[in-house]
C-alpha cells in the first residue's frame, strides 16, 4: 500500500479546491505538457485512452472557440490562460494494438463506430477528470464546464476526425471572488452503501 497523502495535498486536490470562473496569470507550453505527462499515466478501459485535449491558448484559437460559447461563459472563457477542450476519439480503438499490445483488444471494438461511443465517452470523461486533479497538483485553478455548442467546436476543431467534443476546463489562476458559497454535498448514507 503506498502512504496517504497530506492534508494539504488531499486539501489541493479536494477539499478545499474549487471551481473558479475568473482566472489570471500564464501557463506556458511546458507546464501544459508536464499536465498531460501526469494525467496520462491514470487508468482507463484497456488503456484505451480516447481522450484527445486541445489546449486553446493563442487568440486565433480563442476566436474560433467563442462562437460556440454560451453568453454566460464567454467571458470567463477568453479571458482564462488555457482553455482545454476534453474531446474524445469514437476511433480510439486504432490505438489499442501499441497501447494494450497483450492482446487484440483492437477486435472488441471493431465494427461500427456506434458500438465504441459509449466507451469512449466513458474513458474520455475519466480522463477529463484526471486533467482536473493533475492541474490542482500541478499548483493549477481550474473551471470545467458545458455550456457550448459541441456541434460548433466540432466543426471547428475537429472537423475530417472520428474526435467528439465533450467539455470545457478553463485553466489558470482562480480569481477568488469569482467563486460561489460552497454548495453542500451529499453525506455518504445518501449517496453510497456498503454492502
Amino acid at each position: 500500500m503506498t502512504d496517504i497523502l497530506s492534508d494539504a495535498a488531499l486539501d489541493q486536490l479536494f477539499r478545499t479546491a474549487r471551481t473558479y470562473n475568473g482566472f489570471s496569470g500564464e501557463i506556458d507550453d511546458a507546464t501544459l505538457r508536464r499536465l498531460y505527462d501526469l494525467l496520462k499515466f491514470a487508468p482507463t478501459s484497456a488503456n484505451a485512452s480516447p481522450a484527445r485535449f486541445v489546449f486553446v491558448k493563442s487568440a486565433e484559437a480563442k476566436a474560433k472557440l467563442a462562437p460556440a460559447l454560451s453568453e454566460g461563459n464567454l467571458d470567463k472563457t477568453m479571458s482564462a490562460p488555457v482553455t482545454v477542450i476534453i474531446g474524445h476519439d469514437e476511433d480510439f480503438h486504432e490505438k489499442l494494438p501499441f497501447l494494450f499490445p497483450h492482446t487484440d483488444a483492437k477486435s472488441w471494438f471493431d465494427g461500427p463506430r456506434e458500438n465504441r461511443r459509449e466507451a469512449a465517452f466513458r474513458n474520455g470523461s475519466l480522463q477529463g477528470a484526471y486533467l482536473i486533479l493533475a492541474a490542482r497538483a500541478l499548483g493549477l485553478d481550474t473551471g470545467a464546464m458545458s455550456g457550448f455548442d459541441n456541434a460548433k467546436v466540432d466543426a471547428a476543431f475537429f472537423a475530417g476526425t472520428a474526435i467528439k467534443s465533450n467539455f470545457l476546463v478553463n485553466l489558470g489562476i482562480g480569481d477568488p471572488s469569482t467563486i460561489f458559497p460552497r454548495s453542500p454535498r451529499l453525506p455518504f448514507d445518501e449517496a453510497a452503501r456498503i454492502v
